[in-house]
């Protein structure tokens, strides 16, 4: 606290007035907007001694009716209300920028300093330090106010101010009144800034997920009709290759024919993941539960073929009540990319994938089922595990081929619906990759 003969402050020992402290249990316990919650403050405090005007200005957060406000440039705006048979008015003329507000540097900064501050009389205001405020008070012709500053951490959410004509110590009972609603006005102030910047970031997260879902759509269908066209062309001609008068020529063919047919399967490979996480993503369908038990039977079915081919044994040990709620295509979509990468790293001679559940409590103690896909291939190493969520990511040692971005896409569908995709792996072991998922809804 700074002292200084022009300067006053509510003093420790005093307190508010019941009506004032009942005042300010309404205005953090009410919804009503930061408005009406700024208007009953200064219908309150108009009744004090000595107050003829009582001024507001708004600097991070517009008011949320803009009736009876007026906007000073682009980020401020005031108001101000007037006590009976006041006529005197404060607010700067329509048209007026920001430049015709006070600014009042002298007393600005003791205000960041310390919140509530009275200035009884502007001549007792040091003449060389305050130059500014006093021309700008004088201009005005107030002799004294009780000012504060709206801040939260490093956030400047406004101020409000007490006006009077006349100089004089303020009285003890309206300071404290003053100190009582201004902290009142922060506290829904903080409220209502961070409200508005959670809807701004999921409002930012819904445009995103469209452009991520739109650039999905638009890459995989630009790049499948070529890349068949392609693959077409080269199966045709390695088939032509054999009756070719050329043998240079068809012996090139047959050499890097099926090198180029290959590297296109590949990359439709990658198209086709696209396109299956663009639908997956832009589906409009909602969240809902989704027993466990069905879901792995479609992904164990869907993976017979290959499995069988692979000489892998897959066994499953689910929970037959394990429910979670999620998107349920998004949880088949998430188990194939799981149960088709440990089927593809499997041993030489085959092995086996085991499918199962447990439950569990997460980070925020939601109820979650863990399912859990576990081979016995060849393993990571732990940086290659560092990097398995990374997209296009591939491993020496490993033939199958694959998009790189089955676990990336899997990771974004888990976190979708508030779970989440992890693995954990040794070398010459195994590796063991789970999709963690909600029992029930967080907001529900």
């Amino acid at each position: 606290m700074i002292e200084h003969p022009a300067l006053q402050y509510p003093t420790a020992t005093g307190r508010p007035s019941s009506a004032a402290t009942a005042l300010a249990l309404r205005i953090l316990g009410t919804e009503a907007p930061v408005d009406e919650a700024i208007e009953a403050a200064a219908r309150h405090l108009l009744g004090g001694d000595r107050v003829e005007v009582f001024l507001a200005a708004l600097t991070s957060l517009p008011p949320a009716e803009g009736e009876g406000w007026r906007q000073l440039g682009g980020r401020a705006w005031l108001r101000e209300w007037l006590a009976p048979g006041a006529t005197r008015s404060f607010v700067p003329p329509p048209g007026a920028g920001p430049e015709a507000a006070l600014t009042m540097p002298w007393t600005s900064r003791r205000l960041r300093a310390c919140g509530v501050a009275a200035i009884t009389d502007r001549d007792l205001l040091p003449a060389d330090e305050a130059a500014q405020d006093i021309a700008e008070l004088a201009g005005s012709d107030v002799r004294s106010l009780v000012s504060s500053a709206w801040t939260s951490g490093e956030v400047m959410f406004g101020s409000m101010s007490l006006i009077s004509l006349q100089a004089g110590e303020w009285p003890e009972d309206l300071l404290q009144d003053f100190a009582l609603l201004n902290a009142a006005l922060i506290s829904r102030l903080s409220l209502e800034h961070s409200r508005r910047a959670l809807a701004e970031a999921i409002e930012s997260g819904t445009q995103a997920q469209d452009a991520f879902q739109q650039f999905f759509g638009a890459v995989g269908h630009e790049l499948r009709t070529p890349v068949s066209s392609i693959l077409g062309y080269t199966e045709v001609l390695i088939d032509e290759a054999d009756h070719a008068p050329d043998e240079l020529l068809a012996a090139a063919m047959l050499r890097d024919g099926p090198v180029i047919v290959r590297q296109c399967e590949r990359l439709l490979g990658i198209v086709d993941s696209l396109l299956g996480a663009g639908r997956t993503l832009s589906d409009d369908e909602e969240r809902q539960d989704v027993l466990i038990a069905d879901a792995v039977a479609d992904v164990v079915h869907w993976h017979r073929s290959p499995a069988g081919t692979a000489g892998v044994e897959m066994v499953v040990d689910i929970d037959p009540a394990a429910t979670v709620r999620a998107h349920a295509s998004g949880v088949r979509q998430v188990l194939t990319s799981l149960v088709g990468n440990a089927i593809a790293h499997h041993n030489a001679e085959g092995g086996t994938v085991h499918i199962s559940t447990s439950r569990m409590l997460g980070e925020s103690g939601q109820a979650m089922v863990r399912i859990i896909v576990r081979d016995d291939g060849p393993g990571l190493p732990p940086e290659d595990l560092e990097k398995a969520f990374d997209p296009f990511a591939h491993y020496a040692g490993f033939s199958a081929q694959s998009s790189g971005l089955g676990l990336p896409m899997a990771r974004t569908l888990a976190e979708r619906d508030g779970g989440a995709v992890r693995g954990e792996s040794a070398p010459g072991v195994g590796s063991s990759f789970w999709l963690e998922l909600p029992v029930r809804d967080p907001a529900g």
